[in-house]
């Protein structure tokens, strides 16, 4: 896929992975990027940066948990970028912090983060992909984690969402087989990053990759259609440019390089 001139929407795009995502696609690769994010002022750095820098970007402040929040995304993004033709869902929610057990999660905050990792991505999709469909292009990134597939302790409410959101990402591939859109899983790895900081405050952070590194790894995906076909789930830490002997397979459990 040649990014160049594409619109591409990226959610959570203040900080962490979403900000250099929207670094990388508004600069050597020339898209179109609306951020969006809740907080003003980190999102609104990272768009004058990129235009300080030669590159389009524009800010949309909403939260993607916030069921009427939605459409005037959609519409905004549009209005600012024209028809989305990259979606990317890296906003998400650890919950409650410090992240307490299953027994000591309340009902309320499990659905909360649901809201954000999980029910936020939907309807956004919903909202962006039809169009796609019609034009016969696109792609959707499900960012999620190694905790959809793995049950650490305390970390419930999250590993269940980004688990419903991965699964969510599989069936809307099935859903747009033939239309030209692709649905596509990636599992960036641990970054440094503050959400990270924030659930593990003790960890090294020699030992996380860089949010820069991860994204320009993303970007690869989205280039390469033969190793990142729809219904795929991607690790960002065993991908190479130049690893072209490992064709990827549709939805599995197996990591795809």
């Amino acid at each position: 896929m040649d990014l160049r001139g594409k619109a591409v929407l990226i959610t959570g795009a203040s900080r962490g992975l979403g900000a250099a995502l929207a670094r990388t696609l508004a600069g050597a690769q020339g898209s179109k990027v609306v951020a969006v994010a809740r907080g003003a002022r980190e999102l609104d750095a990272v768009v004058r940066e990129i235009r300080e820098r030669g590159g389009e970007a524009h800010s949309v402040r909403a939260d993607v948990g916030d069921k009427d929040a939605v459409h005037a995304i959609a519409g905004t993004a549009a209005a600012l970028a024209g028809p989305i033709d990259v979606l990317i869902h890296c906003a998400s929610t650890l919950g409650k912090l410090p992240m307490p057990i299953l027994l000591d999660t309340e009902c309320e905050d499990l659905a909360q983060v649901l809201e954000v990792n999980l029910v936020g991505p939907f309807r956004l999709t919903k909202a962006i992909v039809g169009s796609m469909a019609l034009r016969g292009e696109g792609a959707v990134i499900f960012v999620s984690s190694d905790a959809a597939v793995e049950p650490y302790p305390g970390w419930g409410a999250y590993g269940v969402s980004k688990a419903a959101l991965e699964q969510l990402g599989r069936i809307w591939a099935k859903e747009l087989e033939g239309t030209g859109v692709r649905s596509i899983v990636v599992d960036p790895g641990e970054m440094r990053t503050q959400m990270h900081a924030d659930a593990l405050p003790d960890a090294d952070p020699a030992t996380l990759a860089d949010p820069a590194d991860v994204a320009e790894r993303i970007v690869s995906m989205l280039r390469d259609e033969r190793r990142a076909p729809s219904g795929a789930r991607l690790a960002a830490a065993s991908w190479r440019d130049d690893d072209a002997a490992h064709a990827a397979q549709p939805a599995s459990k197996e990591i795809i390089a």
